[in-house]
């Protein structure tokens, strides 16, 4: 891929930028990280973000070189058609080269603003597991999805499993199709000090040895069953988890471990600055989720030099290549196998370590927004 430098080609690029200014989880973050390190290593181009509304969450989404639009008039009280239906108008008379759905979806009449139209597609969850959503959201979504892969000029698959899916369960040509690989924090390239470290050990009351997952507490992630792997290997350290869930899967995890003989403790409340602390401290990163369209957490934890332990058969070597230990997220047996010998084989698992964090090089964000860029040269 051409490594050229993107300042010489400005672009006016407008944003689905919903998720960066609402969410706090996964597509949340995938937005913010785009934003910064459009910031950062694009930051002549003018970069256009549609939001039905704006907390304050994150006022630097408000500065140069981003200009936020918001619902006017009569959308103001609908917010969400708005998103729908209402942008494409908001955008006329802003010159825009690029429309870019960051949430694998676009806009009805996007078209008529004569841009090109790109829209990232994050994974087929839906398809894959549908017991896991309801039946209208399932009919909604993949009725969305559908119509943004058929309208869009290019579509962007955030890892090389989600560019199949895309292209099996929705028929995209794969000459349509590109990887543009998500990155994380800038905060998980920087040394982490002492201190610091410290100090988030006091705050959270962590103990000095721990098995670490970090990720929204849901069935898929699979907690459980790392609760019962943990058990079958008489793996005696304390589980970790990082991550909000409602009140009743909460109570179901505790349950589970009481039952099972595992010290559980759920840390709700870190903040994004701590995480680095919290991966660089764990013993090792456990991430048995039955699917994932990348793995934010994966990547997080191999640039923290924490050893891997994630599911088998799905995108996470993607990630860590043979720098972690994977198993199949339905055998618990297997799972508390490479547990413990992630644990207990400092050599192999010192040498892993090392892979992993050299393999994440290709996730640095001035590589990342290169690949974007040139994407978007490429329909220009």
């Amino acid at each position: 891929m051409d490594r050229t430098t993107t300042a010489t080609y400005p672009l006016t690029v407008a944003y689905d930028a919903k998720r960066a200014y609402l969410n706090y989880r996964g597509l949340g973050n995938y937005c913010r990280n785009l934003f910064a390190q459009l910031k950062q290593y694009a930051g002549d181009g003018r970069y256009v973000l549609c939001t039905p509304q704006d907390k304050g969450w994150y006022p630097w989404l408000n500065e140069s070189p981003f200009e936020r639009i918001t619902p006017q008039g009569l959308w103001h009280v609908a917010p969400s058609l708005w998103r729908k239906f209402g942008i494409p108008s908001a955008l006329r008379g802003k010159q825009v080269d690029i429309y870019h759905g960051l949430s694998q979806e676009l806009p009805e009449g996007i078209e008529r603003l004569g841009c090109k139209t790109v829209v990232t597609m994050h994974d087929a969850i839906f398809l894959r597991y549908p017991e896991l959503y309801s039946p209208t959201y399932r009919y909604a979504f993949t009725r969305s999805n559908r119509s943004a892969c058929r309208r869009a000029d290019l579509i962007i698959a955030i890892s090389e499993q989600t560019k199949r899916d895309y292209m099996d369960f929705f028929g995209v040509e794969e000459e349509r199709i590109r990887v543009v690989y998500q990155g994380c924090n800038d905060l998980f390239w920087m040394a982490v000090k002492e201190e610091h470290l410290q100090a988030v050990r006091t705050k959270h009351n962590l103990p000095s040895s721990y098995v670490l997952s970090v990720g929204a507490l849901e069935e898929r992630k699979n907690h459980k069953r790392i609760i019962e792997a943990m058990s079958d290997a008489h793996i005696d350290l304390p589980l970790v988890l990082v991550g909000k869930g409602n009140r009743t899967f909460r109570q179901q995890l505790c349950d589970h471990a009481q039952r099972y003989g595992i010290e559980l403790r759920i840390i709700d409340n870190a903040c994004t600055e701590e995480l680095p602390a919290i991966y660089r401290m764990a013993s090792v990163f456990v991430y048995p989720s039955l699917f994932e369209g990348f793995g934010i957490p994966v990547l997080e934890a191999a640039r923290c030099s924490t050893p891997v332990v994630a599911s088998s058969g799905i995108c996470f070597d993607e990630i860590t290549a043979d720098g972690a230990l994977y198993a199949d997220p339905l055998d618990a047996a297997a799972i508390g196998q490479a547990i413990h010998d992630t644990l207990y084989d400092s050599r192999q698992t010192q040498e892993r370590v090392q892979k992993a964090l050299k393999h994440t090089e290709k996730f640095h964000a001035q590589r990342i927004i290169e690949d974007m860029m040139h994407v978007y040269r490429s329909l220009v």
